[in-house]
């Protein structure tokens, strides 16, 4: 009996024993794992972050780049030596406030009383970003974040407007502005939709980093039902030298006009093309205005309404700073009264360029461009013009186009309308990559 007592004792003590060891190997698994995980590379702007120090700030106004090195311990003559260095690459006199900096200090410089950077990191804009080295051999470098693309679709019945449609369904309103300036500008007058008009859109998204949401890319193809009608849109490239990318019904027909209807987007007309017009303020004398006013707030970016060269780029007295493009033999556009000019005499723009900035330069009681238009050599209402259709497709593309559109036509038909959405819903069609 005491002998059966000894060896249950032995077997319960080895199996203690045994459990220990079990987990004291779960245990070091553990642990390995998680020294392998904290040994994980996160990579930003190309640098492992975790075998440095980071600091993050933004410009500040009245920053300039040597202050901001100063104030990290980085004295005047080594300060000289990397902007010298860094010239060829980025101006560094072209800091704008609010913009994103990095500096990356050596995990080794803790214990120093004035530590200094290593390197310098800028972020211009989202996608971009301008790296500087501090030490040892100085150099600089410009690279880009990576950029995904993925297509999406959405679809909307219009109860008050588009915009409202889009903004319950939690969808960027720049979608709006693709569809109402871009897309149907010449066949949907999007001020006067009808309460139950509906869409399709297929689009895309743009991602940076895949996780920064950049807005809208492109919008692939669209369906809006209007008055009954049934008005398809399809995006295609007609010259891939010039890059020139348009947008044609089922039937190959170009949906826009040579020119867009106004130079400014989500603006509003302030004053119309008027030969009769009297003012208070020189006695009710005709006063006749030749152009059209587009109200916006200072700054708007002005978009050159036709392709064409540029024929003056100047500032005269009450038009202020002004463009002059002349389009062809028959049509000459003018832009006036611009904060800053964007373009240079003989530069040829495409339409939609950015060739100014709205502001008050001359004679005018608020920021707005004043849209001139010329035919012939007279200058005429273009809202009363019946204006050219932009360039149709060739014969020798049409056969390629009408091929190239059956899938995603067919694609745009399965899409069913979805009357009543969860707010947030985005219905993904790829989450790759597509470009």
């Amino acid at each position: 009996m005491q002998l059966k007592q000894l060896v249950a004792i032995a077997v319960i003590a080895v199996s203690i024993y045994a459990c220990k060891e079990d987990n004291s190997a779960e245990i070091a698994f553990k642990k390995e794992e998680a020294e392998h995980v904290e040994e994980e590379k996160i990579l930003e702007f190309g640098f492992d972050i975790n075998n440095y120090i980071v600091k993050r700030d933004t410009i500040r106004k009245g920053d300039s780049f040597g202050e901001i090195l100063g104030r990290n311990n980085i004295g005047y003559p080594n300060i000289f030596q990397i902007a010298e260095v860094a010239k060829d690459t980025f101006d560094i006199r072209k800091l704008h406030p609010g913009r994103p900096y990095t500096l990356l200090y050596s995990k080794d410089s803790e214990n120093d009383s004035l530590p200094q950077p290593e390197t310098f990191i800028y972020q211009p804009n989202q996608e971009e970003y301008v790296v500087i080295g501090l030490k040892d051999s100085i150099h600089a470098y410009t690279s880009r974040k990576p950029v995904t693309y993925v297509e999406k679709i959405a679809t909307g019945v219009i109860e008050s407007s588009i915009s409202k449609t889009l903004e319950e369904k939690g969808l960027s309103q720049k979608l709006a502005y693709k569809m109402a300036d871009e897309i149907y500008a010449w066949t949907i007058d999007f001020r006067r939709l009808q309460k139950g008009d509906r869409f399709k859109v297929i689009y895309t998204d743009k991602y940076i980093d895949d996780t920064i949401y950049a807005g809208v890319q492109n919008v692939k193809a669209a369906y809006f039902e209007h008055n009954k009608d049934s008005l398809y849109a399809f995006q295609y490239q007609t010259d891939s030298i010039k890059g020139i990318v348009d947008y044609f019904n089922e039937d190959a027909k170009n949906l826009r006009r040579a020119f867009l209807k106004a130079p400014v987007q989500f603006s509003r007309i302030s004053s119309r093309y008027n030969l009769k017009r009297r003012i208070a303020v020189y006695g009710y004398k005709v006063r006749p205005h030749k152009g059209t006013d587009f109200a916006a707030p200072n700054g708007t970016p002005i978009m050159a309404t036709a392709s064409g060269t540029v024929v003056e780029s100047t500032r005269r007295g009450g038009n202020g700073k002004f463009v002059k493009i002349r389009h062809n033999d028959t049509y000459t556009t003018q832009y006036l009264h611009m904060s800053k000019r964007n373009v240079k005499k003989g530069q040829y723009v495409k339409q939609g360029d950015i060739i100014g900035f709205v502001g008050m330069t001359g004679n005018t009681s608020g920021p707005h461009v004043c849209y001139r238009f010329w035919k012939n050599g007279r200058q005429v209402d273009p809202f009363k013009e019946d204006l050219p259709d932009a360039e149709p497709i060739s014969d020798s593309l049409k056969v390629h186009y009408l091929e190239f559109i059956k899938p995603i036509k067919q694609r745009l038909d399965n899409i069913h309308f979805l009357e009543a959405e969860p707010k947030d819903k985005e219905n993904t069609i790829s989450e790759s990559p597509i470009i």
